[in-house]
């Protein structure tokens, strides 16, 4: 993972660009380096050194004159250097490389060839393409400033108070001059009347072991985010299957909470100890917590109530797992939009409804959760890795018939059918009481005073004055209560541009007359003494 910049339309000024990349060090603190095209194009990139230690350095140069950075890593690298680029000399062993010889061959054409998570451009003379994965795994933003240059890159901090407008680049899309931005990623089951497959459980875990065993790929220790919830226990004990199958190193595991009570510590603790895993537990204060808002949301680049939330905590899992000499983790993301595994999705009015609000969070992952995963992590210079997104997964997941993801299928019980497909007698995956554990969303799970305290300090830190004027100091995105004030005012001294505040959805959750995103805040949410429900 990386920082990447580029600036489309020639500059003399070099020292600019250095400084605007180094905006971006925490993403790729290893090396840094910066490449001026022949046409005065630049092109600057900060890696976080994880396949191809030694000679993958970027920008990369392809077999002529085109050149290239990239933020992600492509799984099926090795599998197209042996295919369809097998008469293409490469350079480095590095995965990124593929991307500008594909572009070689294949000019504009090729982005859906690639199987991993990527921003990237790819520079050749005056031509270029800039692309992002399909879901939006890797962030990128682009704009243009005054003099018509064109600006791409990682994080809005690069580019922000150099461009007159920008945006977030649509996830699943690739730009070129020729052609404007073109959707490449069409999936049949972006249609909620086409997304209809029959259930296999057999199928599901299959394909999520594949999922897993493809982000295994790294030349660096691998560990694993485990909150103890159904999806990152699942994660972790894939990963740890596979890397005892293959001879590997014991599975480093890593959990946060308050204290060693909260309800995801005990969880993970137990999974840990069922797996055999390397297990840490890590604790934060409500107070350190509070302390690194304005630092945590500069990094963030949203506004968003839930995000900060659930930011926080990761924030400093991060920085522990880093300072354990950790890279890549492998997390849970994506599950509980592809199975409905919110709670509120208990209370959809219909099927139809059930399925087109899955797909719809699916698309927007980028400007939520996944927004969070990757800033959260890559603050400290740490690579999050997402199974669930999986193309071939996701192909299969979302097209199963929703009545067999509702939870009013099986008793208000959500995400039964990945519960069931991992249900086995023999060698089980996990322990029953975790296997059936009731959903806990993350900023809930890590303890329940972490949300209260911080809705009470937010409201003390915004007088009922200043309150009454939000319509007026922020027209876009009007915040609703005195915590989401709190946080727009601190993303507003960061980001005053206009284009800053529309790049922020925020996720409000359906179907519940209570509209605060924490789990806790839907009926269904059982709060109990005992961590975990079972059936």
């Amino acid at each position: 993972m990386c920082g990447i910049l580029a600036v489309i339309g020639k500059t003399t000024d070099e020292a600019l660009v250095k400084q605007l990349s180094k905006r971006m060090s925490h993403r790729g603190p290893d090396e840094s380096d910066l490449h001026i095209t022949e046409k005065g194009h630049l092109l600057s990139h900060e890696r976080l050194s994880i396949v191809d230690l030694h000679t993958g350095k970027q920008p990369i140069q392809g077999t002529s004159s085109a050149w290239m950075v990239h933020n992600g890593e492509i799984y099926n690298h090795q599998k197209l250097r042996e295919t369809v680029l097998r008469h293409h000399t490469f350079r480095t062993t590095s995965d990124s490389e593929v991307i500008v010889h594909l572009y070689e061959e294949f000019g504009y054409d090729f982005c859906d060839m690639l199987d991993g998570i990527f921003a990237f451009v790819v520079i050749d003379g005056d031509d270029f393409i800039a692309g992002r994965d399909p879901l939006g795994v890797k962030p990128l933003y682009y704009g243009k400033d005054s003099e018509g240059r064109l600006y791409f890159a990682s994080e809005m901090k690069a580019v922000a108070d150099q461009c007159e407008t920008f945006e977030a680049f649509p996830p699943g899309h690739y730009y070129t001059p020729k052609t404007g931005l073109v959707k490449y990623y069409r999936p049949k089951w972006e249609e909620e009347s086409l997304a209809v497959g029959k259930l296999d459980l057999e199928a599901i875990r299959k394909t999520l072991t594949e999922a897993v065993r493809k982000r295994l790929m790294s030349d660096v220790p691998i560990g694993v985010l485990l909150s103890g919830g159904l999806d990152s226990s699942l994660i972790s004990s894939i990963a740890s299957r596979l890397l005892k199958e293959e001879g590997g190193e014991k599975l480093h595991s890593f959990s946060i909470g308050l204290d060693a009570t909260a309800p995801d510590a005990v969880a993970a603790r137990d999974v840990a100890d069922f797996l055999g895993t390397e297990h840490h537990e890590i604790h934060f204060t409500i107070e350190e917590g509070i302390e690194i808002l304005d630092k945590l949301i500069w990094h963030l680049e949203t506004y968003d109530v839930t995000s900060v939330r659930a930011s926080t905590p990761m924030y400093f899992l991060s920085k522990a797992i880093t300072d354990m000499g950790i890279k890549v983790v492998l997390s849970g993301e994506g599950s509980d939009e592809i199975f409905g595994g919110y709670l509120y999705f208990r209370n959809s009015p219909s099927v139809t409804d059930f399925q087109k609000e899955t797909i719809e969070r699916v698309q927007r992952l980028s400007t939520a959760d996944l927004l969070r995963a990757d800033k959260s992590t890559m603050a400290h210079g740490l690579e999050a890795r997402v199974p669930f997104l999986d193309k071939a997964f996701l192909e299969l997941a979302i097209k199963i018939q929703p009545e067999e993801k509702m939870p009013k299928t099986y008793d208000g019980i959500e995400k039964y059918i990945l519960r069931k497909a991992f249900d086995t007698l023999e060698q089980p995956y996990l322990p029953e009481s975790v296997l059936w554990r009731q959903k806990e969303q993350f900023s809930d799970g890590v303890g329940y005073n972490w949300i209260d305290t911080l809705i009470d300090y937010c409201a003390s830190q915004v007088s009922d004055v200043d309150f009454a004027k939000a319509e007026t100091l922020f027209p876009y995105n009007t915040p609703a209560t005195k915590e989401a004030f709190f946080y727009r005012a601190i993303f507003h001294k960061h980001f005053p541009q206009e284009s800053a505040a529309k790049t922020v959805r925020k996720w409000i959750p359906k179907w519940q007359t209570n509209q605060d995103p924490s789990g806790r805040a839907n009926t269904a949410h059982v709060k109990s003494d005992l961590v975990v429900t079972t059936i």
